[in-house]
Parts: C-alpha cells; structure tokens; sequence
C-alpha cells in the first residue's frame, strides 16, 4: 500500500476553524494523530475495491415507492396556532437564538 495519508496539526487547525470549532494546544496535538488513523483506514478500504467493483451506497439495491401526489385539505392558520404559547400574525413566535452576526 502506498504512504499512508496524513493530517497535520495546522491542517487540524484549519478545518476547526471552517467548523467554528475552538480547539486548544492539547486537542489539536491528539486530534491530529486520531485524524490521521481515520484517513488510513479509509485509504485502505478503498484499495481493496477494484476497478471491477462498482461503487454503491447499499449492498443491496433500492427501488422508491412512489404514490400519487393528492392534495388534502391541511389545517387552518387558527387550527395550526391554537395550541400555540405565543403567536404574531398567524405564525408562531419563538425566542430568537442567532446573533446579529447570521
């Protein structure tokens, strides 16, 4: 098998940072091997399927299940909101979790 891949710790680093993700000196220092095991396996997997093996996201083939799109009379706007703790113009209103920043 060739070299195995390997993740360095900036590299580490970098994909915390895309992630929003705050890793310390210590984190970085033991993600960084654990990472690096992950590829191995991966890369070895990978060189045991031949080119004559097709990839597949299942062993064994699916078929979906189609049905005819019927329209169904849903729930009113007031039927939706009566059990609501707290609307505001026919919706529901809910605390708000994301800063100015979003």
């Amino acid at each position: 098998m060739a070299d195995a891949p390997r993740i360095s710790r900036e590299e580490v680093a970098h994909l915390a940072t895309l992630a929003r993700i705050d890793l310390d000196d210590a984190e970085l220092d033991h993600l960084a091997p654990q990472l690096s095991v992950i590829l191995d396996s991966v890369a070895s997997i990978a060189g045991v399927a031949g080119d004559d093996v097709p990839p597949t996201s299942h062993p064994l083939p699916l078929t979906n299940v189609f049905r005819d799109d019927v329209v169904v009379p849903g729930l009113s706007a007031e039927q939706a909101l009566s059990g609501a703790p707290e609307q505001d113009q026919q919706r529901f209103s809910v605390p708000r979790i994301l800063g100015d920043e979003q």
